[in-house]
């Protein structure tokens, strides 16, 4: 089956939800490998699908919230909504790694042997193996819908199934050398990657409620649709842009701008020419919003924020 992008089976909703069942699968595999294994690494694994589990249920009810239209209190929307969903996931990604370090500290100074390994490592790769593939189409939607809460929860099933990789080669070098505190040691591994990952989630969610700027590439299309205008007003009456202002909040993308102009011309020239340039702005980046103030060219208005240049 092609998905298209426009397909409801793609939306972050359908695929957060997705994520959700997903979750509840894995937790159920995992948990029966590690019963059966008595594995700390396994034991891992499986308490890191609980924090996808809790992950993807909050960062559906933030993509709902997200959804939701402009009003009275909220008049820029409720874009900004999964940006707490990336900072919640991390943090649960972060007591998650805590929780494994403690759990295989003691497994390191009292090693224990493990049994059916073959059943409970094939459980664990059935459970990563849905993992990957679903992470694999939640990156090609968020970066579609440009939404931090389903990129956040791809990124979380990435390391979920590292987590996988790892548990596993610890598993068969256990077998192999029958060194028991290799178990414990891959673990603490995994438990490590857990926590960078995490950190990294927060970090990301923590610039985006702080107005991050566009990314470079968007920056460079805007510049060069009003780069246009002022070629094209070249032979004739003058324009100019200054204060160009980005930023960004989750879906969503701002700019704010000065547009000066000939003082000659009429309100209903400068209204027009300002429609033309939003207009022209939007086409060469979907769903972006534009704000421009019109200012006659010998007016100069200065504001406390450096001008930032797309």
């Amino acid at each position: 089956m092609t998905l298209s992008p426009d397909s409801k089976l793609l939306t972050p909703k359908a695929l957060l939800g997705a994520s959700v069942g997903v979750a509840v699968i894995t937790i159920a595999l995992k948990t029966l490998a590690w019963w059966l294994t008595d594995s700390v690494g396994l034991l891992s694994d499986a308490m890191e699908s609980l924090v996808n589990l809790a992950s993807a249920m909050f960062g559906l009810l933030m993509v709902t919230v997200a959804e939701r239209p402009a009003d009275e209190d909220h008049p820029y929307g409720h874009h900004k909504a999964e940006y707490f969903s990336s900072g919640f996931e991390g943090i649960l990604i972060i007591v998650a790694g805590l929780g494994i370090v403690w759990a295989a500290a003691h497994r390191l100074v009292d090693p224990q042997p493990l049994e059916q390994v073959g059943l409970g490592l094939a459980l664990s790769v059935a459970s990563s193996a849905l993992n990957g593939v679903l992470a694999w189409v939640m990156f090609y939607s968020a970066k579609l819908h440009r939404s931090m809460a389903l990129d956040a929860d791809a990124r979380h099933l990435v390391t979920d199934v590292w987590t996988s990789v790892g548990v596993v080669i610890g598993i068969v070098l256990v077998s192999v050398t029958g060194w028991l505190w290799l178990d414990a040691v891959v673990a603490i591994g995994v438990a490590l990657n857990i926590l960078r990952e995490g950190a990294h989630l927060i970090w990301r969610s923590s610039q985006g409620l702080m107005d991050q700027a566009v990314e470079p590439a968007v920056r460079l299309a805007i510049q060069a649709v009003l780069d246009d205008f002022v070629a094209r007003s070249a032979g004739g009456d003058t324009l100019r842009f200054d204060h160009v202002t980005t930023r960004k909040a989750g879906q969503r993308q701002f700019v704010d701008l000065h547009l000066h102009m000939p003082a000659t011309w009429t309100l209903g020239e400068a209204a027009a020419l300002r429609t033309h340039v939003e207009q022209a702005l939007m086409q060469a980046v979907p769903g972006l919003r534009a704000t421009i103030q019109l200012l006659p060219s010998d007016v100069e208005a200065h504001s406390d924020d450096p001008a930032e240049a797309p």
